[in-house]
């Protein structure tokens, strides 16, 4: 069953959190029920992903590296990023030495920001796994004022590291292609038109970014997510 953040975490509210595969097949079900023309989307998709990992530096860190590469080039730097054993914290990433991202193969970009990051959590001014508690234009806000994350990143940590399941990244182009093409658009419509869109699929805007991505994929015949 979907779990609310006061179930999952002891906090005040009532944030819908995506934590199993069941809560993916229950939130479907859900957003069917509220938007019907989308079962037929559904029914070329097949079962949804889950594609979760833990709240933390690690998982947001894996968001960034991968952002603007390709999948081999980003798992290359990842395996070079990651301890052998264990995850990857702030803490262990605030001691690296200051040339360590070229060692990667990170931009500079990414590395300021991953660093800017780390030390936010390791000094305890960001919680990333109590974000999932948050209502998510709260907890979007925490994590875009930190400079070089932008809205996609925080959208997509939220969806698939905080679980929340009222998320829908509209500047996702993929996103868009796949409104455009089940919908019959013509055109892809731009982020704002888009964000729109998806309101009508609140509380379960999550779910409906997973079934569009994997629409897509069927469609180009190759995996969408942002995340592997």
């Amino acid at each position: 069953m979907l779990s609310s953040a006061t179930d999952s975490m002891g906090s005040r509210g009532s944030v819908l959190i995506i934590r199993s595969d069941d809560d993916v097949r229950e939130g479907l079900e859900k957003l069917l029920h509220l938007d019907p023309r989308l079962a037929a989307i559904a029914a070329e998709t097949g079962p949804l992903p889950l594609r979760l990992r833990e709240p933390g530096f690690e998982g947001l860190a894996h968001i960034i590296v991968s952002q603007m590469v390709s999948r081999a080039s980003a798992e290359a730097i990842w395996k070079r990023m990651r301890p052998s054993e264990g995850v990857l914290t702030a803490d262990n990433y605030v001691l690296l030495h200051p040339e360590a991202w070229r060692e990667f193969g990170l931009s500079r970009a990414k590395a300021e920001t991953l660093s800017r990051i780390a030390e936010a959590v390791a000094s305890g001014r960001l919680d990333l796994a109590a974000l999932s508690a948050l209502p998510p234009d709260q907890a979007l806000a925490k994590l875009t004022a930190l400079k070089g994350v932008g809205p996609w990143t925080a959208e997509v940590y939220l969806m698939f590291c905080g679980g929340h399941a009222d998320v829908f990244p509209s500047g996702d182009v993929a996103l868009q292609n796949a409104v455009a093409a089940a919908f019959d658009l013509g055109a892809r419509p731009a982020a704002r038109e888009l964000a729109f869109m998806a309101g009508g699929w609140s509380p379960w805007r999550s779910i409906a970014a997973r079934l569009f991505w994997a629409y897509y994929a069927v469609k180009l015949g190759r995996g969408m997510l942002p995340v592997d």
